[in-house]
């Protein structure tokens, strides 16, 4: 449990441990949080300001995250795209999110880059309207677009949240449509919107700044002052009035779904505001209901009804009311008319059975590990700090908030239950495959979405206009220089311990002491390799089948004692590996690994639970058939692989061999593939090296080894000329393009070089593929490239999802701006390229997960110790010629497969222009 230990209070230490913070505002208005820690390698800078889509008004939504996106594009004193240049040129990584209630700015960089961020924040904020010209507004206007396109008009189930959001509140409630808003509204929108939007929300009275990390206090308070302290207030920005409602009558709405080819249901009550009394009973009302195999939601329609293989319940408290949402995708060719009696029989079953204490208290203690590992990092504890100033009033309120969780009983639960479910109308959403109404819940009446013309797809003619006059603001200091980084901070890498159990497993460590954490994993060569590539799923499948209870724990008993410990266990499958990964604190380390011994040691074979994982398994891979992603990486894996290679079948295996798949598959996976011989134990986190032998010693008695033959998987010979395969999906509003081919494994001593290569191609923000694909055209809301290594193979690919009817000119791109990069790179990109990578080292090893992921980069591919150093090494010595010598060696359009995934109908025949031949339709 966690007790009141943890202060947030301006550095009041009450116990083992604080988060310590100073509070100030400045003249005008500006709040400012500085929470000093020496011991954070990095520093992050996060603005929240205090204003989201509910501040918006219907006919104008979408504007809050149109207006984040034109944030990034200039201010007076940064030039166009810029922004995300002079960060990822500081070795720094940033990002913007809105939400119903806020929109945040963060950047975090080595601590020696930390006046730059101040300059580039502060001139946004306050330099930056008189920038935003028709085209660089036109240009993002798209990019919202193809954003919604790709997470919304093109995915199954994704208007679910306009329909919930449009029917569960009333007309003009700040709530009452999606955060990104409509096609028509971000088209609609002009450059007065925006500027007026800037004037009344972007002043500083509205903002609160988070500085953590490591930092020289009294400087950074000064460099404050200077870069943020001139900029003039705006009007005071008032906070809205609480918008709580209550349904007159129940509502239920349909919708069929082209891209889905499963039905579901949502069901949605409202409830009350953040930071009530009842948002935290409702927390764990929530997680009484649908969290594990003990809920009632769970029991009743995975167990035993077999209408769906997972629930997801969850309580959604916002700043001015809240929702209590219930999501059941059900099996293909289910009457969600029966998942809604099943949730109503759920509901019955907790009535009648209740819950106890010790449910109440497995819930609770994971409370004292989810919040050391969010503070771990220093820009989720950043985030905290400004999230709670703002929402609630104070950063001492997450303590308050803890608290109050831990408070709840049995008796507030109960409480909630009845004011907000039983009984009570809500909303239910019906998303069904298109032709299939009749699996509609009963009553439901048309949702009336419109969806996009796909032949006249909304857009926004973007101008050729580069040099329109920007006047400058009056500043008392000449913010047309950028500050430059100070020297950079040296990166020490904490040295690995390593040592073997008798039995052949090896054991390898680092010890970080910051909090009182542990991440480790038990990784086993193997995993997909092993499969028969005529089932293919078994490895995989087996794995998750550990999961599944042990010889003397049913499958909800290791459940609930994995979660009184406030820990995470969970044994997952992929193309290599089997691994066990567990987040714990460190006094249950000893508890943990035995449990880890039952599951690896003792699997119970459950028959009940082997029916159920298996129709899990099979229902997600139907599911993914609906995914235009999914269907491009599964395309592309098997051209690069060959389809007689068993890396060409996705780990997770296909409907029809998963059907195949007997216990006795399992067992004999599981016999011969898990040995110690092929194990690494790995461990990061508050602990020694003794500590962690003595408990993995009575594992490496029990754990008998054995030889296991993992095989090196065929090739195909490398593709002579360029080719491209269609994936026809009717109807699809965008396109995904991947393009690539087979490469090198992630041990190959041209592997950093290749990554080094790439970096200006597709590696970020600034690379070439983004600025042109998304800044320049607008095609997409992203366009990116990169070599992937596994330790016996590797593969290069280079990737977007563009408006449809951008297709071939976004294909044409792709080839064209390859070539060019061919052609070779200046000193000037090899100098920014290595700057970059060298700084944002200190970025790479800042928490335990990160830690651990470099030792497992270094263990399972056979690196040596010091192999960060060794990349170091090299980029300190890159040049223009050895870099283009890697670039042409690896990186060649005119050899690749280009997948494209989209409407056939309207996007096919073109593509044949491209000049790789007539495009091929995948099968």
């Amino acid at each position: 449990m966690l007790r009141s230990f943890v202060s947030a209070n301006s550095g009041n230490q009450q116990g083992d441990f604080s988060i310590p913070y100073e509070k100030y505002r400045l003249s005008n208005g500006l709040t400012v949080i500085l929470n000093h820690d020496s011991s954070d390698p990095v520093t992050s800078l996060v603005i929240l300001y205090h204003v989201g889509s509910g501040r918006e008004s219907p006919g104008k939504t979408g504007f809050a995250h149109l207006f984040e996106h034109m944030m990034f594009q200039r201010s007076e004193n940064v030039g166009e795209d810029q922004f995300f240049r002079y960060i990822e040129g500081a070795g720094g990584n940033l990002n913007g999110g809105t939400s119903f209630d806020q929109t945040v700015y963060f950047e975090v960089v080595p601590k020696n880059a930390l006046e730059l961020v101040m300059w580039l924040e502060s001139d946004r904020m306050g330099y930056m309207i008189n920038t935003v010209t028709p085209r660089s507004f036109a240009s993002q206007q798209n990019v919202v677009q193809n954003e919604k396109r790709q997470y919304v008009d093109n995915m199954p189930y994704g208007f679910t949240n306009h329909v919930i959001l449009k029917n569960l509140y009333p007309a003009g409630h700040p709530y009452s449509w999606d955060v990104i808003g409509e096609m028509e509204d971000i088209k609609n929108a002009t450059i007065d919107d925006v500027k007026n939007f800037h004037r009344k929300y972007y002043v500083p009275n509205n903002a609160t700044l988070v500085i953590s990390g490591d930092f020289e206090k009294k400087e950074v308070k000064e460099l404050i002052e200077k870069y943020f302290g001139e900029i003039p207030p705006g009007n005071t920005v008032g906070r809205m009035e609480k918008a709580n409602i209550s349904l007159n009558e129940t509502r239920k709405l349909y919708h069929e779904d082209s891209f889905a080819n499963a039905p579901q249901f949502t069901m949605v009550f409202p409830t009350s505001e953040n930071f009530t009394g009842d948002t935290y009973s409702l927390n764990v009302l929530a997680q009484l209901l649908g969290q594990g195999k003990k809920s009632p939601v769970y029991k009743v329609l995975v167990r035993e009804k077999q209408l769906t293989s997972a629930v997801s319940v969850n309580n959604q408290a916002l700043e001015l009311t809240g929702n209590f949402r219930i999501n059941i995708t059900a099996k293909p060719g289910t009457s969600l008319d029966d998942v809604e009696k099943g949730i109503f029989e759920a509901f019955s079953r907790f009535e009648e059975k209740g819950f106890t204490e010790n449910d109440l208290e497995r819930i609770k203690a994971r409370l004292e590990t989810e919040f050391y590992n969010t503070i771990s990092s220093v820009l989720f504890k950043s985030f905290m700090l400004a999230f709670y100033d703002v929402m609630a009033g104070s950063p001492d309120y997450l303590i308050s908030e803890i608290n109050r969780i831990k408070n709840v009983t049995a008796e507030n639960v109960w409480e909630v239950y009845r004011k907000y479910i039983k009984g009570k109308n809500y909303v239910a959403a019906s998303f069904v495959p298109k032709g299939q109404l009749n699996l509609a819940a009963e009553g439901s009446i048309n949702a009336g979405i419109v969806e996009e013309d796909i032949n006249r797809a909304t857009q926004v003619e973007i101008g050729t206009e580069r040099n329109e006059r920007i006047e400058k603001t009056p500043s008392g200091f000449d913010r047309s220089v950028a500050p430059v980084p100070g020297p950079d901070p040296e990166i020490i890498l904490p040295p690995v311990w390593s040592s073997a159990s008798p039995n052949g497993m090896k054991i390898h460590g680092i010890e970080q002491h910051k909090l009182p954490l542990l991440a480790y994993s038990l990784t086993i060569k193997g995993g997909h390799l092993l499969d028969d590539i005529n089932k293919p799923g078994v490895a995989k499948f087996m794995a998750a089948m550990l999961n599944e209870g042990t010889g003397n724990k049913t499958p909800e008993e290791l459940e609930e004692a994995i979660q009184l410990l406030g820990a995470s266990i969970s044994v997952s499958g992929d193309d290599e590996t089997i691994t066990v990964s567990v987040n714990s604190l460190s006094r249950n380390f000893e508890k943990t690994i035995e449990l880890v011994g039952e599951m690896i040691l003792e699997p119970r074979w459950d028959e009940e639970q082997f029916a159920l994982n298996k129709y899990r398994i099979i229902n997600d891979l139907r599911r993914n058939m609906a995914d235009p992603a999914y269907l491009a990486d599964e395309a592309f894996n098997t051209l690069i692989h060959g389809r007689d290679n068993i890396l060409s079948v996705n780990a997770g295996g296909t409907v029809e061999s998963v059907g195949k798949i007997t216990i006795d598959d399992l067992r004999n996976f599981y016999n011969k593939a898990i040995s110690p011989a092929v194990a690494d134990f790995m461990i990061v986190g508050d602990i020694s090296q003794a500590r962690v032998e003595k408990a993995l010693s009575e594992l490496g008695e029990r754990w008998q080894n054995k030889q296991v033959d993992i095989p090196d998987p065929v090739f195909p010979p490398a593709a002579e000329k360029a080719s491209i395969y269609f994936v026809n999906v009717p109807g699809a509003k965008q396109s995904v393009i991947k393009a690539g081919y087979l490469a090198l494994p992630r041990k190959h001593e041209d592997f950093y070089k290749s990554i080094t290569a790439n970096f200006m191609l597709g590696g970020g923000a600034s690379a070439r593929l983004f600025m042109t694909l998304r800044e320049e055209k607008g095609y997409t809301y992203g366009a990116y490239s990169g070599f992937s290594g596994k330790e016996k193979y590797g593969s290069f690919s280079a990737h977007a999802s563009v408006r449809s009817d951008a297709t071939f000119e976004s294909v044409r791109l792709f080839r064209d701006i390859m070539l060019e990069y061919r052609k070779g790179v200046s000193e000037e990109t090899v100098e920014f390229t290595k700057g970059s990578l060298l700084k944002a080292n200190a970025l790479r090893f800042e928490t335990n997960d990160a830690l651990l992921g470099m030792l497992r980069t270094m263990i399972l591919y056979g690196l040596p110790e010091d192999y960060i150093k060794q990349e170091e090494a090299y980029l300190r010595e890159l040049t223009a010629n050895s870099m283009n010598t890697i670039i042409r060696k690896y990186i060649d359009p005119l050899k690749m497969y280009y997948v494209v995934v989209g409407d056939a109908k309207t996007q096919l025949a073109a593509l044949e222009k491209i000049g790789f031949g007539k495009p091929v339709l995948f099968q």
